[in-house]
């Protein structure tokens, strides 16, 4: 890296990101690299790094080529790789467009956790269809903050996601550290914890720690992970029902709409924003 490395940083209901644009492939970035830039003191700062590269450049999103033009090689702070980033989505279709790299409407986006279908809005706002959620076992999961114990859900987004109901928000601590789930073989790889309490008909709050980044201000496939867990306590299922559900859920971010179709499908919708591009000095990498 001899030459200025141009970034752009963004955010989808402040769950933000540094992006990287390498359509080519060049770019080497490893897992210290993301932590340095990623780094809210010492760095740019964000949630997690956004590579934009074209997916036939890329050797872990070849096969979506003919599918999907653009990759979203996404990295958590800490440097390293997650399946899926909901809000992520959101904020690199939102890129692309203002990069002049695709229109308005319907997008498809390279994954890691699959293609994503997207449609970027006049208005700002992105909707993404999320895939179908997956809720495998156990029926018994727990989580633990501290003293306190909660029975979750499990819910598979792409990523893996433990969903617990509380009294209050508050009872889940700081999460800057990961809470306790078990049985822990049931997550190998980690999973994103999220904590929720209802406030008022199909619509609920929450908060969440994301595996390898802390608590963050959204998280979009943890969004879509209580929309379905919330359905399921309060007994609905549209593959039953043949109906579509939605939920509003707030995260400390803001607000983002979660419908399930009765094919299992889950959409998202919710804003995206661009804040700011520079350059990155090679010399200080």
């Amino acid at each position: 890296m001899s030459a200025p490395i141009p970034f752009l940083k963004g955010h989808g209901t402040e769950n933000d990101f540094v992006i990287v644009p390498d359509p080519d492939g060049l770019l080497a970035i490893d897992p210290a690299t993301v932590a340095r830039l990623c780094d809210r003191r010492a760095g740019i700062g964000g949630d997690g790094l956004l590579r934009v590269v074209r997916s036939a450049n890329d050797p872990a999103a070849a096969d979506q080529a003919d599918r999907a033009e653009w990759f979203m090689d996404y990295r958590n702070s800490d440097g390293s790789i997650a399946e899926m980033c909901g809000n992520g989505v959101r904020v690199f279709a939102h890129y692309l467009v203002h990069a002049g790299l695709a229109k308005p409407g319907p997008l498809a986006v390279a994954t890691r956790a699959g293609v994503r279908q997207v449609v970027i809005g006049e208005d700002g706002n992105v909707t993404v269809d999320m895939g179908r959620a997956v809720l495998p076992g156990p029926d018994r999961i727990e989580v633990t903050v501290g003293e306190r114990h909660w029975p979750a859900r499990n819910v598979n987004m792409g990523n893996p996601h433990a969903v617990s109901f509380v009294a209050d928000l508050a009872e889940a601590g700081n999460l800057f550290t990961a809470p306790e789930v078990s049985p822990a073989e049931v997550y190998p790889d980690g999973v994103n914890v999220e904590f929720v309490v209802d406030r008022g008909e199909r619509h609920v709050a929450m908060r969440v720690h994301e595996r390898g980044s802390g608590e963050t201000r959204s998280c979009g496939t943890g969004a879509c992970a209580v929309a379905v867990a919330t359905a399921r306590r309060d007994g609905l299922d549209p593959a039953v029902t043949g109906e579509p559900v939605s939920y509003t859920v707030d995260v400390p971010g803001g607000r983002l709409v979660i419908t399930e179709y009765p094919d299992g499908r889950v959409e998202k919708t919710g804003p995206a924003v661009i804040v700011a591009e520079g350059t990155i000095e090679p010399g200080w990498l």
